[in-house]
């Protein structure tokens, strides 16, 4: 049928068989006053899509399709949207409803047509007002892909925390999520310590603001001349559950705090209670954030000319397999976005 009837996208149909993307049509939500329809530019890659169609976070409906990191033209708005215009160019990420729940695999209503929510390796996507948001012209848009979702994830706990001039902040992990923190950081004026198991990071990690790049594989007592020294800690890797976790809480100053985005699969190593007492500690996590972050975020982008180190894929069955093994591999430096969409969707 084509658009608006349907949209095309490279679905993943067995979580068993999660490299194997196929070119399908699928049937987006019912149009509703404040929604708006998207011409897809380009698509980050995101952790989330390989947890997703790997099952490393449960079974998902399938056929599907992910992707939450997008950018496009704006071809179409609702009666009641006030913030965005046909032609302009837009950012999703992974909130696209006003219940503020749903994602791609998450069902809508009955009367909003009872389908399943689909991603951004597609022609189109079909999102609330509310999570679509305006790109600021100084940012390419293989760069504010990722940001839709890699960016914000980290740069809201950093807001929250007050992360600034002053501060002490320690991101563990460079990769996707971390260059980002370590970038974020560095431009709201905290002093940054990267902590890596990858000796080769760290020229990149102080091109992107760090001062220091601890490795925490090379010393068993690497953490002892950082004891009581960070305000913040934001765990960015995949692996928190093969961390000593007593070993990375010493090196909090008192009251501060370690907060996880880094989601493995698996649980957090177990803990004492007393670990926390010595400096007062305290943990958490969260993901992604709220709109009004997002359009904080996109301002320090534009306002610091801030550059994201991207690797582009042109979508396609085989570059979609290409990017979700690089991701789950980690052999992407740092982000992938998917890109060429009106070769691969030429006809919408």
């Amino acid at each position: 049928m084509g658009y608006p009837d349907t949209f095309e996208g490279f679905m993943v149909r067995d979580q068993e068989k999660w490299t194997e993307f196929h070119k399908q049509e699928f049937a987006p939500k019912k149009f509703q006053d404040r929604d708006i329809d998207i011409k897809i530019i380009c698509c980050g890659v995101c952790g989330s899509d390989v947890h997703t169609i790997n099952k490393g976070w449960g079974p998902a409906p399938m056929p599907l399709c992910v992707g939450h990191e997008v950018i496009g033209t704006a071809v179409k708005v609702g009666e009641k949207v006030t913030t965005v215009k046909v032609g302009d160019r837009v950012g999703v990420g992974a909130q696209i409803w006003s219940c503020m729940e749903y994602t791609y695999g998450a069902p809508y209503p009955e009367e909003m047509g009872g389908v399943i929510a689909q991603g951004g390796y597609s022609s189109h996507i079909r999102a609330h007002e509310y999570f679509t948001f305006k790109i600021p012209d100084g940012i390419p848009s293989e760069e504010a892909a990722p940001m839709m979702c890699a960016g914000l994830t980290v740069y809201s706990p950093l807001l929250r925390a007050g992360v600034g001039p002053g501060k002490q902040v320690a991101i563990v992990g460079e990769g996707g999520l971390g260059h980002f923190a370590t970038m974020f950081a560095a431009a709201m004026g905290a002093e940054v310590s990267v902590l890596s198991t990858s000796a080769d990071k760290e020229a990149a990690a102080k091109r992107l603001g760090a001062k220091n790049f601890i490795l925490t594989d090379a010393d068993s007592n690497w953490a002892e001349p950082w004891a009581f020294t960070f305000n913040f800690m934001l765990n960015t890797a995949d692996a928190a559950h093969k961390f000593d976790m007593s070993t990375y809480l010493s090196t909090l100053a008192v009251n501060g705090e370690m907060h996880h985005v880094g989601l493995p699969d698996a649980p957090l190593p177990e803990i004492k209670a007393q670990t926390f007492a010595p400096n007062g500690c305290k943990m958490g996590g969260s993901h992604i954030g709220s709109r009004p972050e997002m359009l904080k975020m996109l301002q320090l982008v534009s306002e610091k000319k801030l550059k994201p180190m991207i690797e582009t894929i042109a979508i396609s069955e085989e570059g979609c397999a290409t990017a979700v093994k690089g991701v789950h591999e980690n052999t992407v430096r740092y982000r992938y976005t998917l890109v060429d969409y009106d070769k691969a969707f030429p006809n919408r």
